[in-house]
């Protein structure tokens, strides 16, 4: 969900794809300017945030790192219900993950936010010559789509821009899911009896 105040908005980002994708290479890209050649697996989910200058607006990206092993993709909702953007990863050089990919995009499009900027990113394309193709993909689902390399750097600003232009200026503030509970006072005279 995005909020906004002063043409400041705040906005949920969630990253998701298979485990060597590069997610997290690419949020620590992005927020900290650094590229690990031998980074851990994200164990859950891990938060960054990161604050961006777009136009006559300012963006804080409230950013969930998700874990890519599948015995963490039944945590997933938790992390993308109520995300104004989602960047699925994938790695250019393996089909599984580019497969792993579009289940995510189906995923997203059955229970995500109908207003969630997608994005699919190709990572990895430092290693251009082993690359499969996702463009068309992409375009018949209504993602942008860009490659990315965590590694050299290339096109990871543009990505989070990207969608920070993307973002609707305008949505509605969402109501909460859940009950509204109400303080009322006892009705004494219908009170039952059982304890007197």
């Amino acid at each position: 969900m995005a909020t906004f105040g002063n043409n400041n908005l705040s906005a949920k980002l969630v990253l998701l794809g298979d485990m060597g994708a590069g997610k997290s290479s690419l949020v620590l890209r992005f927020v900290k300017g650094q590229f690990l050649e031998f980074q851990e697996s994200t164990i859950g989910a891990a938060f960054f945030s990161q604050t961006l200058a777009v136009s006559d607006a300012t963006v804080k990206f409230e950013i969930w790192d998700t874990a890519g092993q599948e015995r963490y993709h039944s945590l997933a909702p938790m992390y993308y219900r109520g995300a104004a953007a989602a960047i699925i990863v994938y790695d250019i050089t393996s089909t599984d993950s580019f497969e792993r990919a579009k289940k995510w995009v189906q995923e997203l499009q059955k229970q995500g936010n109908p207003n969630m900027v997608t994005a699919l990113a190709g990572n990895k394309c430092d290693l251009e010559d082993k690359r499969k193709e996702a463009r068309t993909y992409a375009e018949e689902n209504g993602l942008f789509f860009m490659e990315t390399s965590a590694k050299t750097a290339i096109n990871v600003n543009d990505l989070f821009y990207e969608i920070a232009r993307r973002l609707p200026r305008a949505q509605p503030a969402q109501q909460p899911a859940g009950m509204v509970l109400a303080d009322r006072p006892v009705d004494r005279s219908r009170a039952s009896a059982c304890c007197s």
